[in-house]
């Protein structure tokens, strides 16, 4: 009887080591240099799951689910915070969403995973491991709306590999990351050609931040971004919205820069049924100053299709432009749209107005035209939209003008004090690294920053104070091949490597 529960019980320890493996890798993001750290965990991990020779398909998919269940509770552990603490639904329930989002995002860690059973020779199982990671993130970004949130590519804005974004974009960091780590699995087998691999790759990866696609263009714009900081609980009463709308048009009422930003939703209240004379005072002080506003409110987007009557809008003033008005495209399941069938869920706890109208994904950029200065472009995206690389490619590549930055406008009050605003952050500064594109992120409760074309953060106020950030952006002008490609470079080497290696397996 020993002898059949030893097996059993080294199997149920061998899953253990992979969950807490998963939540340690997901928790060393956080570091300062993650993307370096994440790197050898990795290799930990891929060992772990290699060790077991005889495992079939089904025993590695399962080692695969272990490990993607660690990693995901304890990095999306904010959803239960914006459930529980700010919307009021009770433990339970918010403990077993997260429980279940993590493990659905866990499938696609386990379905990746399943290459590691072929784990004859050098080079090739390391190339179909990381082919398969890049084809399970592209998928998780796309289907049922998409959300590729805590991807591998993420954390290489501190890693090795963050150079190869303006060429291959957040997928090809997460291939090579996944490709080096697989390697060091077979240090001890083959080390030197092993260890001559990864040098190289590093090496490489290194002397590719040397290649620049875009250049400076124009005199520095002045900015300021303002955090209001109020308390998610106080946004939908009616005595906190008046408090957030004063704060807001007062601390842009007040600005001294080019352009000032506000979060989103700064303004929380339909743009109909605002303060008489808010948004005009607004428009009147924009254009008898010079000055740019853009902010956040909810706008007036009747669909007739569905019957929703209004959307996450950014509104910019601007001297002598038309009111500029962007409705945000990619909207966050349950937050601000309801999928079929989860009506009663949403209803669980509170979150008014959480089913938006949807914006056009070709919207015009913000334009800023300064007085005898060349006129520049923003590409603005609203809260979640910036974790969507491709998207934002797709939208600069389609535009009719050429983007010199990108302003996001966010709120993460609804997180509380978790790693969902770092995680975002690094999500912005992959965004610039792929584009080489300056970055302005507003923020209610942080993290507010400037972040440069190479995804480094020039400035930055501390989470969870009220305050106005007040430096300069210098604009930039160019195209990185990841614009220009998007993901299909990488997705075809993936896709050609993962069908030479299934037609090399049919041959052994």
């Amino acid at each position: 009887m020993i002898d059949r529960l030893l097996p059993r019980l080294s199997g149920y320890i061998g899953h253990l080591k992979l969950f807490v493996l998963g939540a340690i890798l997901a928790g060393v993001a956080e570091l300062p240099l993650g993307g370096w750290i994440q790197i050898p965990i990795l290799g930990i991990i891929w060992w772990q799951i290699t060790k077991y020779q005889t495992a079939s398909f089904r025993s590695i998919f399962f080692l695969g689910m272990s490990f993607g269940l660690g990693y995901f509770v304890l990095g999306l552990w904010w959803i239960f915070i914006s459930l529980h603490d700010i919307g009021g639904m009770n433990v339970m329930l918010s403990s077993t969403a997260v429980f279940l989002l993590a493990g659905l995002l866990a499938i696609f860690f386990s379905c990746a995973s399943l290459t590691l059973h072929f784990s004859k020779g050098l080079f090739l199982p390391s190339l179909l491991l990381a082919s398969s990671w890049v084809a399970i993130e592209y998928l998780r970004g796309i289907l049922f709306t998409g959300f590729p949130w805590m991807g591998l590519g993420e954390t290489q804005v501190y890693g090795p590999f963050a150079s190869v974004a303006p060429f291959l974009g957040g997928l090809g960091c997460t291939f090579f990351t996944v490709l080096v780590s697989r390697q060091l699995t077979f240090l001890r087998s083959y080390f030197k050609a092993s260890s001559i691999s990864v040098m190289s790759l590093i090496v490489l990866s290194q002397l590719l931040s040397f290649w620049s696609f875009t250049k400076p263009t124009g005199e520095p714009l002045t900015v300021e971004l303002i955090q209001g900081n109020i308390a998610q609980s106080l946004i939908f009463k009616p005595e906190g919205m008046l408090q957030q709308i004063a704060f807001y048009k007062s601390a842009m009422l007040d600005s001294q820069a080019d352009l000032v930003v506000s979060p989103e939703t700064a303004l929380p209240w339909p743009e109909t049924n605002l303060p008489t004379g808010t948004l005009e005072d607004l428009q009147e002080f924009a254009i008898n100053n010079k000055r740019f506003l853009l902010f956040g409110i909810l706008g007036r987007h009747f669909n007739p299709a569905d019957g929703r009557e209004f959307s996450n809008r950014a509104i910019g003033f601007s001297p002598s432009n038309p009111p500029y008005r962007y409705d945000k495209s990619h909207l966050v399941p349950f937050g601000e749209f309801i999928p079929p069938g989860f009506r009663w869920f949403v209803n669980a706890f509170s979150v008014p107005l959480s089913d938006f109208s949807r914006g056009s994904q070709n919207q015009s950029l913000f334009l800023i035209n300064r007085e005898g200065q060349s006129p520049l472009y923003a590409a603005i995206t609203i809260c979640y939209e910036d974790v969507f690389g491709d998207e934002l490619a797709t939208r600069l590549r389609n535009s009719k003008e050429s983007a010199n930055l990108f302003i996001n406008m966010t709120n993460l009050a609804w997180f509380g004090d978790s790693q969902a605003p770092k995680q975002q952050l690094r999500l912005s500064q992959l965004r610039s690294l792929e584009t080489g594109l300056p970055a302005l992120r507003a923020t209610n409760t942080g993290i507010t920053a400037v972040l440069g074309p190479d995804g480094k953060i020039l400035a930055e106020l501390p989470k969870f104070t009220q305050g106005i950030l007040r430096t300069s952006i210098q604009a930039y002008s160019g195209i990185t091949p990841y614009v220009l490609w998007g993901n299909a470079p990488i997705l075809s080497l993936s896709g050609l490597l993962l069908l030479l290696g299934l037609i090399r397996q049919k041959r052994i």
